[in-house]
């Protein structure tokens, strides 16, 4: 198993970030830790365009700081890189060749495409959404790219962020009424310069801090029950409301409200005025979160050059899964059975007519399949329990909130008690058909999953005899070792699938 760690310094233009990344060919990247400064260098670029001594000198300590938690680390692979802040001051290749000098660390200056690009590349491989816009809104600057069918079309960098906005537009600590209306009529006028945003109808992410933020204020605001912003998904309505809400806060009010950081603070509303000028010109009622964003899509292609299966941005949850299935101890020959199985009972039952065929559920069982369960692998006699937490409060790249809840509730199946007990936080989250779907599938993973009790893929065919007049269903297991475990785990399930089924359940193995 091949480990790997390396780490990024982020320069932005309100932030400074160390994090530490690795990756294992076991259970894929990790982030280790992630260290953040505030340091605001945007606020330190004179009139004439030059960053002052006073910023060179923050950011020189900053580095120094890094560079020696570095060497605690035992880290040498490092990437540092720099963005609007750099970018934009006329000292900008000075500062870089100071902090070489001065601190030992080579600063690499992106270019507003390549910022563009690695925003997109971290989305495009760890959402499922085929096509969308991204906004990646920093301290000075503001990355937009648009990609179809994963595929990146279009990308421009517009030279304002949630610092600069501050400067050019709040008088106080927080915008005014009339302010908020001046910052979205800005930030409409300059996206509807671009005509490859106008109505294009497509869901909008946010990636980066300010987004991060906006995702964890709605979710205080709505009390959410999931953790992780990471594929969290907002309306335009629910900007819409906490404009209204934020509208009339102090800046220490804004600084006690749950989910904000307290410095973000004096930029969360020039922040959320210009998210809802997008969605209004895009023409999107739909607002996702990417956690992963400019430092993700930097570490990922640099590892795919190494590692070129390490993701897989066409089937991005099956990528994710598999390490997850490895980390927790479930060997990929076992998946391969435990679905194989679970499809071949599945289109047998829809033969007999017992229950409906339909594509979706077919994915749907492979998705359960791989994770089926895994709480095993921290305390067999509650696995179940183990597996619903840590599949429901768990980011897994390529899933939404409500599929990995999905997930969750079908990985961890029980029995139909169980089951709703999980469910009920999150009753309203489906309806009575997705629901009955769900019990289903998970009833039929759980039984199937029985199938394989010793994990030596003995079992490798199930006919159905389905006696209608007596609801009786004859299952003839046929084998190619003698399956003792299997036998005795199958008898003792059927009782929790006769009673989906509603239908009476003979086994015989043969």
């Amino acid at each position: 198993m091949a480990v790997q760690k390396s780490a990024i310094i982020d320069i932005g233009s309100n932030t400074i970030r160390l994090v530490i990344y690795q990756y294992s060919t076991k259970s894929g990247l990790k982030e280790l830790e992630n260290i953040k400064a505030v340091a605001r260098l945007r606020n330190y670029i004179n009139d004439d365009g030059i960053l002052v001594e006073e910023g060179i000198q923050l950011l020189q300590n900053l580095l120094k700081s890094f560079k020696e938690m570095l060497v605690d680390y035992g880290i040498d692979n490092v990437r540092t890189v720099a963005t609007a802040s750099i970018r934009q001051a006329k000292n900008g290749e000075e500062i870089i060749c100071r902090m070489k000098e001065m601190v030992g660390i080579e600063i690499e200056l992106l270019s507003e495409e390549e910022e563009a690009y690695y925003g997109y590349f971290a989305v495009a491989h760890t959402i499922s959404t085929p096509s969308a816009i991204t906004i990646d809104m920093g301290g000075g600057s503001t990355e937009i790219t648009l990609f179809e069918n994963k595929e990146l079309k279009h990308s421009i960098s517009l030279p304002f962020g949630s610092v600069s906005l501050k400067k050019q537009f709040m008088h106080e600590q927080t915008l005014s009424r009339k302010e908020h209306l001046a910052v979205f009529d800005f930030a409409e006028k300059q996206f509807s310069e671009i005509e490859w945003l106008k109505n294009a109808n497509v869901p909008v992410v946010g990636i980066g801090g300010s987004a991060r933020n906006m995702a964890k204020l709605d979710q205080s605001r709505k009390n959410y029950p999931l953790t992780g912003v990471h594929q969290y998904r907002m309306s335009y309505d629910d900007f819409l409301e906490i404009n209204d809400e934020i509208a009339g806060m102090t800046y220490q009010e804004l600084k006690k409200l749950d989910g904000l950081s307290s410095d973000r603070a004096d930029i969360i509303a020039p922040v959320c005025e210009v998210f809802s000028a997008l969605m209004h010109v895009v023409g999107s009622r739909k607002f996702q979160f990417s956690r992963k964003g400019l430092r993700e899509g930097l570490v990922m292609s640099d590892l795919l050059k190494e590692y070129p299966d390490a993701f897989n941005r066409e089937d991005v949850f099956m990528s994710s899964a598999a390490y997850l299935a490895s980390e927790f101890g479930k060997a990929k020959e076992n998946i391969l059975h435990h679905g194989r199985l679970s499809e071949l009972l599945y289109r047998k039952l829809c033969l007999e007519k017992i229950w409906t065929f339909a594509e979706g559920d077919i994915a749907l069982l492979k998705q359960g399949a791989e994770v089926f369960l895994i709480g095993e692998y921290l305390e067999p006699d509650s696995a179940s329990q183990h597996t619903f937490y840590l599949l429901s409060n768990r980011s897994i790249n390529g899933l939404n909130h409500k599929e990995r809840l999905r997930l969750a509730l079908m990985a961890s199946y029980k029995n139909k008690d169980s089951f709703y007990h999980y469910l009920e936080p999150f009753e309203d989250w489906f309806s009575k058909e997705e629901i009955q779907v769900l019990i289903r599938l998970a009833s039929l993973l759980k039984f199937t999953y029985s199938l394989d009790a010793s994990k030596r893929s003995v079992i490798y065919d199930v006919q159905l005899d389905y006696d209608e007049a007596e609801e009786r269903i004859h299952f003839t297991i046929s084998t190619n070792g003698y399956p003792l475990a299997e036998e005795y785990q199958a008898n003792r399930q059927k009782k929790h699938f006769e009673r989906v089924l509603r239908k009476e359940i003979v086994l015989h193995f043969i």
